[in-house]
This record gives C-alpha cells, sequence and structure tokens, in this order.
C-alpha cells in the first residue's frame, strides 16, 4: 500500500507541515535547553499492543520535514498485523530533530494504526461471508483521505471520498421532497436523470416498505438505515438480488456478522474512523544513547 497513492507529494507535506506547526508553536525549547546541537542517535518505533500497521509512511515524512538528514529505516509495511515488541522502524541522526518529530509521527502512526485494526477486527467478524465492510464520512475534519487509507490497511473498503462521487438520497433529502408531493420513486428518478451519467444512486430508507416503494425506481443501492435484523432479512428477501443492499447505522462487533447473514451486500461502519482505540506505539531512543545524552 502507498499513502501517494491517494494523496500527492504537496497534499502530504501540507498535512505533516499543519501538524507540526501545531505541535512546535515557538520551538522545542526542552531538547533546545538540553541537548548539545550535534547529539546523535537511533531510535526505535516499538509496538506496544497487538493490531495491524498503517501510517508508517507519513510517520517517515514527519522525522524527514523535521530534519531531512534523519534516516528511517521502515522494518514492517502497513496492513501487516504486528504484536508487542516488534520494531516498527529505526531512526538515526540529531536526537532533537527525532524529539522534535515524535509526537507528531506518534500521532499519525497510533490513530492510523488504530482505524486499521478497528477495521481488521470487524473483517474478521464477516470471514466467509459475500459481504464488504466500508467506512463512512464520519472522519476527523483535514484527515480523511489518510483514515481511508487507514481502512483499506485493515483490509475494510471506501464509500464515498466525498459528496462529489455517488448520489446517496438521505432522510433530509426525502424529507424535503416528500413536502412537494414526490414520492420515492419520482426522487430516484430525479437524481438518475440529473446526475452525471453513470453516476451511483443509492437511496436510505428504514423499512422495508420504504424498500419495496424505492425498488420501483431500481437504485443501484438501497441503504438499510439502523433497521432490526428480521428487517433487514425481509428487505433482502424482497430484493432478491435485483440492487445491492447497504446496512448501516447501529452497527457493532457485536452484531456485525448477524447482520451480514441477512444477505446485505455492504455494511458501513461509522465506528472505523469515529470509535477506534488509538494503538499503542511509542519511540524508544537506545541505553546507549540515553547514557551519551547524560553525559551532556
Amino acid at each position: 500500500m502507498n499513502l501517494s497513492d491517494d494523496l500527492s507529494e504537496q497534499q502530504l507535506d501540507r498535512i505533516v507541515d499543519n501538524a507540526l506547526d501545531e505541535d512546535t508553536g515557538r520551538g522545542d525549547i526542552t531538547s533546545e535547553a538540553l541537548l548539545p546541537p550535534g547529539l546523535s542517535g537511533r531510535a526505535s518505533l516499538l509496538a506496544k499492543a497487538p493490531g495491524v500497521l498503517a501510517g508508517i509512511e507519513i510517520a517517515k515524512r514527519a522525522f524527514h520535514r523535521v530534519d531531512p538528514s534523519l534516516k528511517t529505516d521502515i522494518l514492517v509495511q502497513d496492513g501487516t498485523a504486528i504484536s508487542p515488541g516488534d520494531v516498527i522502524a529505526v531512526i538515526t541522526g540529531n536526537v532533537a530533530g527525532i524529539l522534535k518529530a515524535e509526537r507528531v509521527a506518534l500521532n499519525f502512526l497510533q490513530r492510523l494504526s488504530g482505524i486499521a485494526t478497528t477495521t481488521a477486527q470487524y473483517v474478521a467478524e464477516v470471514k466467509g461471508l459475500p459481504v464488504r465492510i466500508v467506512d463512512t464520512r464520519k472522519t476527523t475534519p483535514g484527515l480523511r483521505s489518510l483514515e481511508k487509507y487507514a481502512v483499506r490497511a485493515g483490509g475494510g473498503h471506501n464509500h464515498r471520498m466525498n459528496l462529489g462521487d455517488a448520489v446517496l438520497i438521505k432522510d433530509n433529502h426525502i424529507a424535503a421532497l416528500r413536502a412537494t408531493g414526490m414520492g420515492l420513486p419520482e426522487i430516484i428518478a430525479k437524481a438518475r436523470r440529473n446526475a452525471p451519467t453513470g453516476t451511483t444512486i443509492e437511496v436510505e430508507v428504514t423499512s422495508a416498505g420504504e424498500a419495496r416503494e424505492a425498488l420501483k425506481a431500481t437504485p443501484d443501492i438501497i441503504m438499510l438505515d439502523n433497521m432490526e435484523i428480521e428487517e433487514m432479512r425481509k428487505v433482502a428477501a424482497l430484493v432478491a438480488g435485483r440492487v445491492k443492499l447497504e446496512a448501516s447505522g447501529g452497527i457493532t462487533l457485536a452484531n456485525v456478522r448477524r447482520v451480514a447473514m441477512t444477505g446485505v451486500d455492504i455494511i458501513s461502519v461509522g465506528a472505523l474512523t469515529h470509535s477506534y482505540k488509538s494503538l499503542d506505539i511509542s519511540l524508544e531512543m537506545e541505553t546507549s544513547f540515553r547514557e551519551e545524552m547524560k553525559l551532556h
């Protein structure tokens, strides 16, 4: 996997630079007060918990943006399962530069790995079933591309990247248009008529009755929003493969397999990017360099 497939070098640098600007402020006054300018060292990025790695390239970029002379040797690639004690990467060079970039690099790495790990858990729960786990647009502002990349690193798939990727007719669109006298078939037909040719048309429904109404206009996808398991099964039997079905809302690790067994094709999970737990990863300076630092 490669982040540069999603973002240009300039976009990646801008994201990292914004994070560094936020963290460094007036500079790293602790390191500046304590460390000799020429002190060199070696540090390791160390896994402290099991999970799936994501974000190592942007972590490397944080070190390089602080000090281009720092050397980062990546030992584990994104998408790889890691265990406590695994050395993910080794950074060598100016100690002050390493420590100045440390928090930003770890913030990216811990959070993206947390998303990848959470995604991998959902994917594992539906193993063997013909369903895809996808994300949503419930992402950290400004970091959507990174977070959706992390979902893929965990074995998941991406839903819309932005509002321009597909038509998704949600409850508020429907409520506004029903007030003008339009029904679901007319709403779906209008979307297909006015959207760019080839655009995916998806509509949100909350009951089997609404699904039956939507099916008259044959959208590409019907989203089953916050439906009970039995209601999903009823809709799957009604649709009988004529359009794709997406389950959304209230999906957890505890119920995702039961949802997958109803016959839906896609399960969208907002928790992948809004309720994950950051993975415990640390940066450790080697003992010999700690001792060297004490001498100064």
